[in-house]
């Protein structure tokens, strides 16, 4: 279970990182060769990493997703079909972008910012040429630039500049809309991860691959060994070196500096009276700027408002602290619903992923021209040190899905590499 350590300093395999890639990993372990001992090792205080679920202030039973909260792909989304094993109840209600509600403004000429934005997205998909950043396809001087910029900022995480087209075009879900856990997806992921033997609170040093056979395992609680490692670690906390590879991975450094992670960060609005607000309706803060939020109304039929983050402006609201992002998003809803909206509002929680010491973002996007290191990042070491994680993912990067494939592959690749014991 959880928490149970089995002190022993010897393990077959050693995984770091308690998030998706790293639980759907230990379970495809388990499943595939229960001959292996397997200990998950996180640096933090819980399971799930970038999907954590806490409830709602008042009503516990209501499930707020700080982390990842969407089933992309839901219908070959394998964290549906494990939702609905454990007993979790996944919600079909239509995403925005799948039909669902979203709030209808007065004087805004909706066709044409249908046209703007669709415009450009096609310019997106039928690039042939070299990589470039993704700012490089608006339209000089076009009205609806600024939605298009901030649209395009939840979707990476970071500013037009920053990111792909090529890697952009080869994001790919699969097929299938976007639904919802009820109990949450944080709630899911950690749910998953129960079965599998790991260790909280055990920071990875250094990892010492210099000799053939068993790998060291340096940890701020003591040495452990292995005879295969895999790292599910963020691409940020690799790139910063936070573990030591010895020696050392170049190759994995460079990568994961050029895969970083972008930013996108949530609060959640406590209403005071749920009818003050149309139930699950998505709308932007602002129509024109590229630093807004977004906010989907009453997710569920709660009695809150989920604000969304993301960019530089995300960075700033983290760094000017939770009253100044509450202060944003009470702004943005007056000048839509009037100033008496801001009675309804409270604090209800706030994520803060930049901040988090053993993450330090969201999910990853690519800068122009590295949209192929994710697979350098992905590959093997030596048959006996692994990856995975969201990064990893050719198509299905920055999702949780993406993060569970690679997760189940690197299982794959260990359990091959691994003889089994006479």
């Amino acid at each position: 279970m959880s928490g149970d350590n089995g002190k022993g300093a010897d393990e077959d395999v050693v995984i770091i990182g308690a998030g998706a890639a790293g639980i759907a990993a230990a379970r495809r372990l388990q499943a595939i060769r229960p001959d292996l001992s397997i200990l998950l090792l996180e640096a933090g205080d819980r399971l799930g990493g970038r999907a954590w679920t806490v409830g709602l202030p008042g009503a516990s039973d209501i499930a707020l997703d700080l982390g990842c909260g969407w089933l992309h792909g839901a219908r070959t989304n394998a964290w549906t079909a494990i939702a609905e094993k454990v007993g979790l109840t996944v919600d079909r209600t239509p995403a925005p972008w799948n039909g669902g509600r979203r709030l209808q403004r007065d004087g805004v000429d909706i066709h044409a910012a249908q046209a703007a934005i669709g415009g450009y997205f096609e310019r997106l998909d039928s690039h042939g040429g070299d990589d470039t950043d993704l700012a490089a396809m608006l339209e000089p001087g076009n009205a609806w630039n600024g939605q298009i910029r901030a649209i395009g900022t939840y979707i990476t995480g970071a500013e037009l500049e920053r990111s792909s087209v090529v890697d952009y075009n080869r994001y790919d879900p699969g097929p299938g809309p976007d639904w919802r856990v009820r109990q949450g997806y944080g709630t899911l992921i950690s749910l998953y991860g129960r079965p599998v033997p790991a260790r909280l609170g055990v920071e990875v040093s250094r990892i010492d691959h210099r000799h053939a056979g068993r790998i060291g395992i340096e940890t701020n609680q003591g040495v452990l060994s292995a005879r295969a490692v895999l790292v599910t670690v963020s691409t940020n906390m690799l790139a910063a070196e936070k573990i030591a590879f010895d020696p050392p991975l170049p190759d994995k450094t460079e990568a994961a500096a050029r895969l970083p992670l972008g930013l996108a960060d949530k609060l959640f609005l406590g209403l005071a009276h749920p009818q003050a607000l149309p139930t699950d309706t998505h709308m932007l803060g602002s129509i024109s700027r590229g630093s807004t939020g977004t906010y989907q109304l009453r997710p569920l039929g709660a009695a809150a408002v989920e604000a969304y983050f993301a960019g530089d402006l995300a960075h700033d609201l983290e760094r000017e602290g939770r009253q100044a992002a509450f202060s944003f998003a009470a702004d943005e809803l007056a000048a839509e619903f009037g100033a008496d909206i801001r009675r309804e509002l409270s604090l209800a929680a706030i994520s803060a992923w930049a901040a988090e010491p053993y993450i330090g973002g969201s999910y990853s996007y690519a800068e122009p021209g590295a949209s192929d290191l994710r697979g350098v990042l992905a590959a093997p070491h030596d048959g006996r040190i692994f990856f995975a994680g969201e990064a990893c993912s050719h198509s299905r990067y920055s999702t949780a899905h993406g993060a569970y494939e690679t997760g189940v592959a690197a299982a794959d690749g260990i359990a091959g590499s691994l003889s089994r014991k006479a």
